[in-house]
C-alpha cells in the first residue's frame, strides 16, 4: 500500500517555510541600528587605515636602495674622494644614505665616535618610521572595548523596556536594545582585528628595515677598516 496525500495544500504549507529563503540587511541598516557607539569605532577604522596606508607608503620608499650604493661608497673613500660621497648620500633620499652620510662627516675621527654617530642616526630614523604606529595598538585594544560598551547600552534599553511593559512584553519592543548590543560587539571586534594586523605587519617591515640598518652600519665600519690599495 502507498501512501496517499489527500491534502496537497497543506503539504504546501508545511514545505514553503522552509524553502523561503532568508531575508539579508544590509550593512548600512545594521551600522544605524548599532546607535552612536558606531561613530566613535567608524572614526577610530578610518583612522587606523590611513595611519597604516600612509605607513606602509613610507616604510617602501625608505627600504628601496640604490643599486651600487655601497660600492660606490667604498670607492669614493679608497680614493679619497670623502667630497664625492657626501654628496651621493646628501642626493639619495633614504635613512641608509643619511645613516652613512653621517658616518662620513665624521671620518678622521676615533672609530667609536664615528659608530655612536651612526647608531644615533639609526635610531632616528627608526623613530621616524614607527611614528603614529601607537595609535595602531591603541585602536587595536579600544575598538573591542567600545562594542562592549555598546553590548552594555544596548543591554540597558533591553531592560529598561521590559521593566516599562511590563507584562506586555514584546520582541519589538526589545529588538532595538539586542541590535545594537550585538551589532557593536561585531563592530568593534572587526575594527579591532583589522588594526591589530596592520599594526603587526607594519611592525615586522620596520625590523626588516632596522636589520637592513645594522647590516650596512656594520659594512661602513668594516670599509674603514680595510686597507687602501
Amino acid at each position: 500500500m502507498f501512501l496517499q496525500i489527500t491534502h496537497p495544500e497543506t503539504v504546501d504549507q508545511i514545505v514553503a517555510p522552509l524553502v523561503k529563503t532568508s531575508e539579508s540587511i544590509p550593512v548600512m541598516k545594521l551600522a544605524v541600528l548599532g546607535g552612536w557607539i558606531m561613530i566613535p569605532l567608524l572614526l577610530l577604522l578610518i583612522i587606523a587605515i590611513y595611519i597604516f596606508i600612509e605607513r606602509l607608503i613610507l616604510i617602501n620608499q625608505s627600504s628601496k636602495e640604490p643599486s651600487n650604493f655601497m660600492n660606490t661608497i667604498r670607492d669614493f673613500i679608497h680614493d679619497g674622494r670623502l667630497d664625492s660621497a657626501k654628496a651621493l648620500c646628501a642626493n639619495t633620499d633614504t635613512p641608509i644614505a643619511r645613516m652613512i652620510g653621517k658616518g662620513i662627516s665624521r671620518v678622521g675621527k676615533p672609530l667609536n665616535d664615528i659608530n655612536a654617530a651612526i647608531e644615533n642616526v639609526g635610531k632616528l630614523e627608526v623613530a621616524k618610521l614607527e611614528r603614529r604606529l601607537s595609535w595602531l595598538s591603541t585602536t587595536a585594544g579600544a575598538a573591542p572595548m567600545i562594542g562592549f560598551l555598546g553590548t552594555v547600552t544596548g543591554m540597558i534599553r533591553v531592560f529598561f523596556a521590559m521593566a516599562a511593559a511590563g507584562n506586555n512584553i514584546e520582541v519589538n519592543m526589545l529588538s532595538g536594545g539586542m541590535y545594537e548590543a550585538m551589532v557593536t560587539t561585531v563592530a568593534g571586534l572587526i575594527v579591532g582585528i583589522i588594526a591589530y594586523i596592520c599594526y603587526n605587519y607594519l611592525v615586522a617591515r620596520i625590523e626588516k628595515m632596522v636589520f637592513i640598518l645594522e647590516a650596512r652600519a656594520t659594512e661602513f665600519m668594516d670599509l674603514l677598516h680595510e686597507p687602501v690599495k
